[in-house]
């Protein structure tokens, strides 16, 4: 007894999606990918500000460490460098403070700011945000130890 195929289904082993069925589900995704895109752009954006918060907060307490062993914050010459390596002429380091190989960078790549001393502060921190410029607004505005 052979059996005949099912009303319904294509015979012959022909199974998938005609060219225009495809072009419509490309066309949802990309109908969807255009409505979502900019929200998660927008919490990738906040994410990185965050983070920047963050990292000024663990280099500041670093910096103190820094400050009760040696007596005073890192100049502005020796930079966040002297949490890694020794500075010339500096009694009492007891490095490194840091992990890292150099100096740590900002979620957008760029360097962190390091003035001692600073305008109100003992110490200035400060990340330029994605545009690596002073000022901005958004996702360019300046991130600073001002702000803790």
């Amino acid at each position: 007894m052979t059996q005949r195929p099912r009303a319904g289904r294509r015979s012959g082993g022909e199974h998938g999606f005609t060219l225009l069925e495809l072009l419509v589900v490309l066309a949802v995704l990309a109908l969807l990918a255009g409505l979502v895109a900019p929200r998660v752009m927008s919490y990738l954006g906040g994410a990185r500000q965050d983070t920047a918060r963050l990292q000024i907060d663990r280099l500041a307490t670093v910096l103190d460490f820094y400050r009760l062993d040696v007596g005073s914050y890192p100049t502005t010459e020796q930079g966040l460098a002297a949490l890694i390596e020794a500075p010339p002429g500096v009694e009492g380091w007891r490095g490194p403070y840091l992990d890292e190989r150099e100096p740590p960078r900002d979620p957008w790549g760029n360097p962190f700011v390091y003035r001692a001393p600073g305008e109100e502060r003992p110490f200035e921190l400060l990340s330029l945000g994605a545009d690596g410029r002073p000022g901005g607004e958004g996702e360019d505005a300046d991130i600073s130890n001002a702000e803790r």
